[in-house]
């Protein structure tokens, strides 16, 4: 109990260090969760449009001009080319149609008349274009057919009044689900930074010569010293880890008692045993406290820059990606974007989330080899 009690009085002074990794932790993802709730249902947005027709007093056209005011708005300006132009310049009209002169009865004999158009070039200008060119093939393909046009006019009516109906099929709760993504994958530097900070600047306390002089002359062994401070760590890891999920249930709320919330906090509990490692493995090859600040930021900052802890892994570059595939935190990252989308619990849809699992466990188990090599070389040596 004695090491277990020298190490709690230790973690007690760098508490503050946690509770800023917690801060910041918190900040960007309320930050996150604020600018997610503003996001995004889609909604149509009908283009202007401006229709000079010129074949006024002809069925055809007049139909089609029916059709584009249904699914748009139609705009007056003043009868002239240069209010025209000055309308599309400032955005009072994303499409213009002019409709020339005999067009019906052109088309009616099966010619390919030429309806001129003018457009701003934006998405709604490509949405209104894209009615015209509807209407239009329909109207070939029909006229093919009749050339009686009270006949052709029903035949594309009912055509053109046939709508999909579009049924949403995934119960995935998939606001929440990003958010608690983002939650985790942030987490990856807030435990990584926290566990390495902290068990190092215990390790290198521990390690101090007049410590480590008093640790040989007890009657405690070496062994049995060892595995205190392993158990000490890995206890403070644990907590950390711990307080870390709590802090998610309260920002994220619910959806961390869905399956896919229980797959990230078992994903994040052996992601921290492997951060465990990592700083074991730092500890015991750094007793410099000074230096202990730089590694902290390549490590934590380095990772999670390169594994999409900050940016989201569809913006990263391949090349980028490729590196981060020798950084556990890749493979953790990795598992909280597929636990995004998994709607299906099966073996096979859990199948990649286990196999990144066990490529993790498999990381913590040489970094804790290496730790132990380099121990016992260490003993060895003095």
């Amino acid at each position: 109990m004695t090491v277990f009690k020298t190490f709690l009085k230790v973690v007690n002074k760098y508490k503050f260090i946690v509770i800023l990794y917690t801060v910041i932790l918190i900040i960007f993802a309320g930050f996150n969760m604020k600018t997610s709730d503003n996001s995004t249902n889609f909604i149509a947005s009908k283009p202007d449009v401006l229709i000079i027709n010129n074949d006024k007093g002809e069925k055809l056209s007049q139909n089609l001009i029916n059709y584009i005011e249904k699914n748009s708005s139609i705009i007056n300006i003043q009868d002239t080319e240069e209010a025209r132009n000055d309308a599309l310049f400032y955005r009072d009209v994303n499409y213009i149609i002019y409709i020339p002169e005999n067009y019906s009865n052109k088309f009616i004999k099966g010619l390919t008349p030429e309806i001129e158009i003018k457009s701003t070039g934006d998405y709604k200008s490509s949405y209104a274009e894209m009615m015209l060119t509807r209407y239009i093939k329909v109207a070939n393909i029909y006229v093919q057919d009749t050339k009686n046009q009270e006949e052709l006019l029903i035949k594309i009516n009912e055509t053109l009044s046939k709508e999909t109906e579009i049924q949403v099929t995934s119960k995935l709760d998939t606001d929440n689900l990003a958010k608690a993504t983002f939650y985790y994958n942030f987490l990856n530097y807030s435990i990584l930074a926290g566990c390495v900070y902290v068990i190092c600047m215990i390790m290198s306390s521990f390690n101090e010569e007049k410590i480590k002089k008093r640790t040989i002359i007890s009657s405690m062994s070496y062994k049995k010293y060892n595995k205190q401070l392993i158990l000490a760590n890995g206890i403070l890891t644990i907590i950390l880890w711990a307080f870390y999920v709590i802090l998610s249930f309260i920002l994220v709320g619910k959806i961390m008692f869905s399956i896919n919330g229980i797959i990230l906090i078992i994903n994040s509990f052996i992601f921290s045993i492997c951060c465990l490692s990592t700083a074991f493995l730092i500890a015991i090859l750094v007793n410099n406290k000074n230096a202990i600040n730089g590694i902290i930021n390549v490590v934590a900052l380095g990772t999670s820059f390169l594994c999409g802890a900050f940016v989201p892994v569809e913006w990263l570059p391949d090349s980028i990606l490729k590196i981060a595939h020798i950084l556990p935190s890749y493979w953790y990252i990795q598992n909280n974007e597929i636990v995004k989308t998994l709607e299906t619990i099966n073996f096979e849809s859990l199948k990649p989330i286990l196999i990144n699992m066990l490529v993790i466990i498999v990381f913590t188990m040489i970094q804790m080899g290496q730790v132990n090599f380099v121990s016992r070389k260490r003993r060895n040596m003095s």
